[in-house]
């Protein structure tokens, strides 16, 4: 099925969840990323359970601190 992950088509097969993405994405510390799928953000609770579907925009954002 296609979906599209940071603006890039990806074609990745029926049933995968959030979390499995993350793996092949291969995601840089994980446990502090933010998953939006189709600007609906997702609890990190769910990214075992969320299933992509068919032509589902993911984005993967990262939130940094830092300035005064």
């Amino acid at each position: 099925m296609k979906i599209t992950v940071a603006g890039e088509n990806r074609e990745v097969r029926e049933g995968m969840t959030v979390a499995e993405l993350i793996e092949i994405e291969k995601v840089e510390t994980p446990e502090y990323v933010t998953v939006s799928v189709n600007e609906e953000f997702i609890d990190h609770d769910s990214f075992q359970e969320r299933i992509l579907k068919e032509g589902d925009e993911v984005e993967f954002l990262y939130f940094m601190g830092g300035g005064r």
